[in-house]
C-alpha cells in the first residue's frame, strides 16, 4: 500500500497516523481524503489538531454547516477527526463531540436511452466497456481490470476482484451483455489485441 510523497518535511503527527493507516489496510484514496479534511481543520483551528478541545470541533462543524459545506464533505471530516480522536489520539470524548449529517440519499435516474448511448460508441470494445459500466455497475477501474474467467456465465455473474475498498463482490450478467462481451471477445482475438486472459 503506497502513500503519497512530497518533498514538504512531514510533521510527526502525519508521520504516525500514515503508520497508523498503513496498518489498518486503508486505501490511498482515503489516506489522501483523512489528510485533506485534517488540513482544513488544523486552518481553522490555527494550530495543530492534536491541541483541538470539544468546544473547537463544535465551532469547526458550525462553520462547515455555515459555510454550506455538503451533507458528504462533512461527514468525510467526521470519519477523518475520528481517526484521528480513537485512533491516533486515544480521545473518545472529542470523538464523541463530532456529529454525523443524516440526509436521504436519492436513487440514480435510469437512463432511458442506453441503447443510443451505446450505439454511439466508436467501436465494439466501448459499447462493451459502456455496457459492462452501465448495465451491471461497475466502476471504471473495475471494467479496466475485468478478465475472461470473472465473467460467470452459467450462473449469469461478473466476479469483481479487489474492486472499490479492495473487496470483492459478484454484480448480475444480464444476456445482451453477454453477447456484447462475446462478440468483443472474438472481434479482439481476431484483430490480435485482447490482452491475455480477456
Amino acid at each position: 500500500m503506497a502513500t503519497l510523497s512530497t518533498d514538504a518535511p512531514i510533521s510527526p503527527l502525519r508521520q504516525r497516523m500514515q503508520h497508523d493507516m498503513l496498518m489498518r489496510g486503508l486505501g490511498s484514496h482515503t489516506q489522501q481524503d483523512y489528510f485533506r479534511h485534517l488540513r482544513r481543520f488544523a486552518v481553522f483551528l490555527g494550530r495543530s489538531p492534536d491541541t483541538a478541545t470539544a468546544a473547537d470541533i463544535r465551532r469547526f462543524q458550525l462553520h462547515q454547516h455555515e459555510s454550506g459545506v455538503g451533507p458528504a464533505t462533512i461527514n468525510g471530516a467526521v470519519s477523518a477527526l475520528r481517526f484521528l480522536f480513537l485512533v491516533r489520539l486515544k480521545r473518545r470524548d472529542l470523538a464523541r463531540a463530532l456529529v454525523i449529517m443524516r440526509y436521504q440519499r436519492k436513487l440514480p435516474e435510469v437512463l432511458s436511452v442506453e441503447a443510443r448511448l451505446l450505439e454511439a460508441a466508436p467501436g465494439i470494445k466501448y459499447k462493451a466497456a459502456l455496457g459492462v459500466a452501465y448495465g451491471a455497475g461497475l466502476r471504471v477501474s473495475e471494467v479496466a481490470h475485468l478478465k475472461i474467467d470473472e465473467i460467470d456465465s452459467t450462473r449469469m455473474l461478473i466476479r469483481v476482484e479487489q474492486g472499490k475498498g479492495r473487496r470483492d463482490r459478484n454484480a448480475m450478467l444480464s444476456l445482451q451483455l453477454l453477447e456484447l462481451l462475446r462478440l468483443w471477445w472474438r472481434e479482439g482475438r481476431w484483430r490480435g489485441v485482447m490482452l491475455p486472459h480477456g
